[in-house]
């Protein structure tokens, strides 16, 4: 029988961790995620799990852990934010690369300097390189779902890679929600048990991560990158079968009154619910304003999104980071290229929104979208500019 609770985005996915029988969880707390290993501490200490809980001294260490432990055939999980994935750097890399299925769960949260526990995508946007896949929650539920499929799209054969389950800090993180929960019995279920694919194993040994030179290196970056490329089918599967199950589903993005838009609003996590909401208000006006919530940013779906945008007159792109020196930043130069071989193209505008945690009220995205409006007029926009900064 389902279980409706009131829970933060953290405790959400405590709770979803819980329910996946985790083999081992490394741990070491950073705001704003801490509730995440704080709650899964508890679960421990109360025999509620049967999980190894390893207490790291930095973060660098628990990706570390979770490396041997998903090495060794474990179910593993971990969590972090900000400064503490950014120390993980190095091991997110071997993660990817040795094909561990570990899920990664983060609280975005800014990078410094200065200092800022709050909320922006700087950090997973700055990792998006590093191999992981990368789903982005709205909510609360969402959360706790996304969590639940993450170990069966990363533990499958034709995947094996991690995954990272964000959600807004502060935003998402601490605030308190309805969720839906499952009996514990059908997320195990669901999850199943980790299948040993190759291990290691005293009594059968064998090398992983070793060193790879010029005659090997490359290979391994391929099938890596063939790896992620199977991931929108696998994680259609895995979706299909837990709407099944929970009459819940996302996809790799979510659409809202794009059909017959002139101008779609492109961002995705807790903005995508305030864009909705200010798309909503402008169709009362008459104007034709629609919503593309990205789920799925890696891999990022690109001809599935070139497709649903292609018949707009613009795409206006909210995002919480700046890609320093670049052209862009990193979520409006995907869907520039996604769109770069389409024969018509809608005008993309790229407005840099939230950073440090900074507001974005509903008259932040009407401002962009009335800039959209005057630069479609001009016949031209720039490539990015920022907005609720002071001047």
């Amino acid at each position: 029988m389902t279980e409706i609770e009131g829970l933060t985005g953290d405790a959400a996915i405590a709770h979803a961790l819980k329910q996946c029988d985790v083999d081992v969880l490394a741990m070491y707390p950073i705001t704003p995620q801490t509730i995440i290993v704080e709650d899964y501490a508890r679960f421990v200490a109360n025999g509620e799990v049967n999980t190894k809980l390893i207490a790291t001294e930095s973060e660098h260490s628990a990706m570390s852990a979770c490396v041997g432990a998903s090495a060794a055939g474990a179910r593993v999980a971990t969590a972090t934010a900000s400064a503490g994935l950014a120390l993980m750097w190095e091991i997110l890399y071997c993660a990817a690369s040795m094909r561990m299925p570990i899920v990664l769960t983060i609280a975005n949260r800014a990078l410094s300097a200065p200092i800022n526990i709050h909320n922006d995508w700087s950090d997973t946007y700055g990792a998006r390189d590093s191999g992981f896949i990368q789903l982005y929650c709205q909510s609360s539920q969402e959360a706790y779902d996304t969590t639940i499929m993450a170990f069966r799209i990363g533990e499958d054969s034709d995947v094996l890679l991690p995954v990272m389950v964000c959600i807004d800090g502060f935003i998402l993180s601490h605030n308190v929600e309805r969720v839906e929960m499952l009996p514990d019995e059908k997320v195990q279920k669901f999850v199943g048990v980790r299948k040993h694919y190759q291990n290691l194993d005293p009594a059968n040994p064998i090398t992983m991560g070793p060193l790879a030179l010029t005659d090997y290196y490359f290979e391994f970056k391929e099938q890596q990158d063939r790896a992620i490329k199977r991931v929108p089918e696998v994680y259609k599967k895995v979706e299909a079968e837990f709407k099944k199950m929970t009459g819940r589903s996302y996809g790799m993005f979510e659409e809202y009154k794009t059909d017959d838009a002139d101008i779609i609003i492109f961002t995705h996590s807790t903005p995508g619910g305030t864009a909705k909401v200010v798309a909503d208000a402008l169709r009362e006006k008459g104007e034709k304003v629609g919503v593309l919530r990205l789920k799925m940013f890696r891999p990022f779906p690109a001809k599935e999104v070139a497709e649903a945008v292609k018949h707009a007159k613009a795409v206006a792109v909210f995002e919480k980071c700046m890609s320093f020196g670049a052209a862009g930043n990193p979520l409006a130069l995907e869907l520039r290229t996604a769109l770069y071989d389409q024969d018509t193209k809608p005008m993309v505008t790229n407005f840099v929104i939230g950073l440090g945690g900074r507001d974005v009220p509903p008259s932040t995205l009407v401002e962009g979208l009335e800039k959209t409006k005057e630069y479609l007029t001009k016949g031209e926009a720039p490539l990015y500019e920022t907005l609720g900064v002071r001047k």
